[in-house]
């Protein structure tokens, strides 16, 4: 299927924030991601990682002199440095923690930001330690592309060993607010997981390959600072809806800081499921018809589940009245009665014209 990969030029897309010269290896950098708990006054420290010194002393362009195993980065739209701070199973209160990026000031907390078990929410004795999925700006890997290039798989060797690094960091050399070095008490927790190293099955990709579609989503789609005030495009196909607080771009493999806009509330068009040429496949998650830039936004896993549930349906619907996901948009009866179709399934299809963030 036609697609494309990594950053447009603004001459292929007219988006403002496109640099001059595509480049289909700049890619957003992916995440390789494990869990962990705390289990004070044990030593669970793993073997040193063979490339350990190296990624302890990482220093790539894109995070302004910063190492990567520290605690301190430069905010998202590069503007100030601040420090994260880890503490580790605090007495803190579950429901009063607030991670919406509104909310959440300059930095958040990093323990209580992935956790996924918070020992105060059951029974005592139930979690010796609270239980946190580390996806933190630490190992992100910005090494290079994991797909599309000839050392691919040295990347995705790179990515987890930067993980594995991060982890041991922390165990040994990571500053602790009480002046001293690491927790060796962190233990990978792989029932959570699911796989026999505590690590992710797979690494977190932020940027696929993306459909050449009959509608392909702009940043000019539904940045604010675009749309003076006009909320984001309505598309007549809508197919659902979506929303994250940033149209949200980490450092990337090209050299990119990362960072981006401001996105209004918005939808989904189904032009974007549908391919240019091939008829017989639908995109189900990130590789829609976006860009680099829209794909910031419409990468979040909120808006993957509401293009999976519309891939989903839009299949069932095409097979039950023998017709190809072309024609369901080409044909304004076809396109509402399924659109109705998702509405009867409870899918949302409009924001509120008034709703704005």
């Amino acid at each position: 299927m036609e697609h494309v990969t990594g950053r447009e030029s603004r001459r292929d897309t007219g988006e403002p924030s496109a640099p001059e010269k595509a480049d289909p290896l700049d890619m957003q950098s992916v995440t390789w991601c494990f869990a962990v708990e705390h289990l004070a006054g044990e030593d669970h420290t793993i073997d040193r990682p063979a490339d350990y010194d190296y990624f302890r002393d990482w220093r790539p362009p894109q995070l302004d002199g910063e190492r990567v195993l520290g605690f301190r980065r430069a905010a998202h739209d590069g503007s100030i440095a601040r420090d994260y701070t880890l503490t580790i199973n605090a007495d803190d209160d579950p429901f009063a923690i607030d991670v919406d990026h509104r909310n959440m000031g300059e930095a958040p907390e990093l323990w209580n930001y992935r956790r996924v078990a918070a020992r105060r929410q059951f029974e005592p004795g139930t979690y010796e330690s609270d239980v946190v999925i580390v996806n933190w700006p630490m190992n992100d890997y910005v090494g290079g592309p994991l797909f599309g290039t000839p050392d691919a798989a040295s990347h995705w060797k790179g990515s987890k060993e930067l993980s594995r690094s991060l982890l041991y960091w922390l165990q040994t050399e990571a500053p602790r607010p009480d002046g001293g070095t690491g927790w060796p008490g962190l233990r990978l927790a792989p029932r959570v997981t699911g796989t026999a190293d505590g690590f992710a099955m797979m690494p977190y990709f932020r940027e696929s390959r993306r459909i050449r579609a009959e509608r392909t989503i702009l940043e000019q789609d539904f940045d604010r600072d675009l749309r003076d005030g006009r909320g984001a495009e309505r598309y007549p196909d809508t197919v659902g809806v979506g929303h994250y607080y940033w149209i949200d771009r980490h450092a990337t493999t090209g050299g990119s800081a990362g960072g981006g806009g401001l996105p209004e509330p918005f939808e989904i068009p189904l032009g974007a499921l549908v391919p240019q040429r091939v008829r017989n496949l639908i995109p189900a998650a990130k590789n829609i018809g976006t860009t680099h830039i829209s794909n910031g936004s419409y990468r979040l896993q909120p808006v993957e589940w509401s293009i999976g549930e519309a891939a989903g349906a839009l299949a069932a619907y095409c097979i039950a009245n023998r017709l190809e996901p072309s024609a369901v948009r080409s044909d304004a009866r076809h396109l509402d009665d399924f659109q109705r179709d998702l509405e009867r399934g409870g899918a949302q299809l409009r924001w509120d014209p008034a709703l704005r963030w």
